[in-house]
């Protein structure tokens, strides 16, 4: 930043309301308000300066800017405002983070006795060194997905224990206690302090979050703080804190800041609260809420099983209505006679069907008598036949010594054939 000092005006009287040493004692101080203007006297003989650096704050009120620049080379920072009158000869983008040079007068306010810078020109140089190196980081962090939602760990519905990483005696911590307390009472936290700023920041809260991680009973860690401008949040951005909290088994709630506040832990941790005091509601069910949702399931549990039971009494009711259940006997007496019916009905047609067969069958057996050799034989006649079975129908066929069986109406005998007989009168067998 380019350093200026006020140029001497030789042989010039102070003003006339200035201080000088001579002018004010123990018994005789001077009051404050012409002190402050003996300063505001001097500073109104410095001219404006052109000065370089980065925009580490800037929040916008009544239409006027109040913001700090830092320098490029060193932690040293101004305060700076910029009147609703000069906005519109400066660029409408201008951000934190974005580096510039400004044309700044200094300005002393005597009832606040306030020092600070009037800005009548400011424009862009480029980002702002420490911007640049955090896009850069910000960018190989997304390319190795440690943004990516699908790696996130999902926290517990009621942790048992929450890890709290913050700043001792600090706003945030009692935000957090207090709101995670009313929503349920029951809450238990493990506290581990850190410096939440500085060179210690990122080294201590390191040290908390191993801790923490390590320890079974703890079921989320929640690092917060009370906001600040984007220089003094620059330890979560810090690239060994944002490799820690991806690789921590334990889910990780980011509560830095206020809702405008955007370090790169944000985009690392489990989950983003927006403020401390937005951190333990999102942490903590509320107890009110969990017991209105189960008294809500209660009620809407009783009335289905109401609505079932009754649907299930007035289905029993409709069957128990219906005439074959409510006089079971009625059906076997309104077809008793009927099954009578068809018995008798059944016998008849069985016993006409027997006695068509029986005739029938007297008929086929008379046929078969009648054509049968048995009946020839009944009658007085033999059949003789060979051993093989032959009958014999010619005396030729059976000469002297043929051995023959004879067939009879009852049985057979055993016969010798003698050979042809002599034939008296025809179909007469000679007489021996």
């Amino acid at each position: 930043m380019t350093t200026f000092q006020a140029d001497p005006v030789p042989g010039q009287a102070p003003p006339p309301d200035s201080v000088a040493p001579r002018d004010s004692t123990p018994s005789a101080p001077t009051s404050i308000a012409r002190l402050n203007q003996t300063i505001r006297g001097f500073i109104e003989r410095w001219g404006s300066v052109w000065v370089e650096g980065e925009i580490t704050s800037w929040n916008v009120r009544a239409g006027n800017i109040f913001a700090r620049l830092k320098d490029s080379q060193s932690e040293a920072q101004i305060s700076i405002r910029i009147w609703s009158s000069v906005r519109a000869r400066i660029p409408a983008d201008l951000k934190i983070g974005d580096h510039v040079v400004a044309c700044v007068k200094a300005d002393y306010f005597v009832r606040a006795g306030d020092f600070s810078f009037q800005v009548t020109a400011m424009k862009h140089v480029g980002l702002g060194e420490q911007l640049e190196r955090l896009e850069r980081l910000r960018a190989q962090l997304r390319a190795e997905g440690l943004f990516d939602a699908a790696r996130k760990k999902p926290l517990p519905f009621l942790p048992h224990c929450i890890g709290l990483i913050t700043g001792e005696r600090s706003d945030a911590e009692k935000d957090v206690h207090r709101n995670a307390e009313l929503r349920w009472p029951e809450v238990r936290f493990r506290t581990e302090y850190a410096a939440v700023q500085g060179d210690r920041c990122v080294p201590e809260t390191l040290a908390a979050l191993k801790r923490l991680d390590e320890d079974p009973e703890v079921d989320v860690i929640v690092i917060a703080r009370g906001g600040g401008d984007p220089q003094t949040l620059l330890g979560f951005s810090d690239e060994r804190l944002l490799r820690a909290v991806a690789a921590a088994r334990t889910p990780v709630v980011s509560a830095i800041g206020h809702e405008n506040d955007r370090p790169l832990l944000d985009d690392v941790a489990d989950l983003r609260a927006s403020t401390p005091t937005d951190a333990a509601k999102r942490v903590v069910p509320d107890v009110g809420e969990q017991r209105a949702l189960v008294a809500q399931l209660r009620s809407r549990a009783r009335m289905r099983v109401t609505q079932r039971v009754q649907h299930d009494i007035a289905q029993l009711e409709q069957l128990r209505s219906r005439p074959a259940l409510r006089d079971p006997e009625r059906i076997v007496r309104d077809r008793a006679q009927e099954v009578f019916l068809l018995a008798a009905r059944g016998r008849d047609l069985v016993g006409r069907r027997i006695h068509t067969a029986e005739a029938r069958t007297a008929e086929l057996r008379a046929s078969l008598r009648a054509l049968s050799p048995a009946a020839t034989l009944a009658r007085g006649y033999a059949i003789a036949h060979t051993d093989g079975g032959v009958i014999v129908r010619d005396a030729q066929q059976a000469p002297a010594g043929t051995r023959l069986v004879v067939t009879l109406d009852r049985g057979s005998v055993a016969a010798v054939s003698e050979g042809p007989a002599d034939q008296g009168p025809a179909g007469v067998p000679a007489a021996e």
